[in-house]
């Protein structure tokens, strides 16, 4: 009973799909890490599926990329841009590690943080239409790239049970604080759900696989500096940052590998 109750606290919290509501318990929130990657599994599905559609009725690129970002974000309720946002403003601040925290807490947002979003996000549509017009020839790759919003979230939430907070308080100490006494079995969980991502990235192109992988480790050890260095340590916002921006850097990745095959 606890694992379907924390199956519904993921996408309660981590997606705008409806789910039975209930009073939420410690107990239940324990193992609830474990089903946020399930999310991305879903936004993947819905992409392939408007691939599809895209290919039958010869959808221009533009159209296939404008809607087909829309649909992580939808599917989410920009749950994840939030924070990237949030830590945008923070980044880019040049302040305090202190005064860097008060900013992560400001409902309001800066011109840094527009900035930013609009600069990344045009780098994800770029990338992700390219990613449509080279899967025409059967490439497979598509079926690589819907893996990424799977991989975020399970590297986001392996980083929550694994990285320091910044914060003794927040959504994230309270997440991080239910899982404390199943911290060990999460992330072992979480870690065959990496391997089973990986494994699937492999059978479609191991090469592609390899370098996804690559990336990811190099973006965590970076992630790791940067949120040390600036906050000493993660925070809820900077979870949604990471699967942001893992998500536009692997779609680049992605397609320029796209273009040299």
């Amino acid at each position: 009973m606890s694992f379907i109750k924390a199956f519904c606290i993921a996408f309660s919290i981590y997606s705008r799909i409806p789910v039975p509501q209930f009073k939420w318990e410690k107990k239940d929130m324990q193992y609830h890490l474990i089903f946020f990657p399930l999310v991305g599994t879903l936004i993947g599905g819905l992409l392939v599926i408007w691939d599809m559609v895209c290919s039958y009725i010869g959808a221009s690129p533009l159209v296939y990329a404008c809607i087909g970002t829309a649909i992580p974000i939808i599917v989410t309720g920009g749950f994840h841009i939030d924070g990237f946002m949030d830590t945008m403003d923070a980044f880019k601040s040049y302040k305090s590690k202190e005064e860097k925290l008060m900013i992560l807490k400001d409902p309001h947002i800066g011109a840094f943080s527009v900035i930013m979003l609009a600069a990344w996000g045009l780098c994800f549509m770029g990338a992700y239409s390219y990613i449509y017009e080279t899967d025409k020839a059967g490439s497979g790759i598509l079926f690589v790239f819907v893996g990424i919003f799977f991989l975020s979230r399970i590297l986001s939430a392996i980083t929550v049970v694994s990285f320091k907070n910044a914060k003794k308080d927040g959504m994230l100490q309270e997440f991080k604080e239910s899982a404390v006494s199943k911290k060990g079995f999460v992330r072992v969980i979480l870690i065959f759900e990496l391997a089973a991502c990986l494994i699937y990235m492999f059978l479609f192109d191991w090469i592609l696989g390899v370098l996804i992988f690559i990336t990811s480790v190099l973006y965590l050890i970076y992630y790791y500096i940067k949120t040390k260095k600036e906050f000493d340590g993660i925070t809820g916002d900077t979870s949604g940052f990471l699967v942001v921006s893992l998500e536009v850097i692997l779609t680049v990745v992605i397609a320029v590998y796209a273009a040299l095959i």
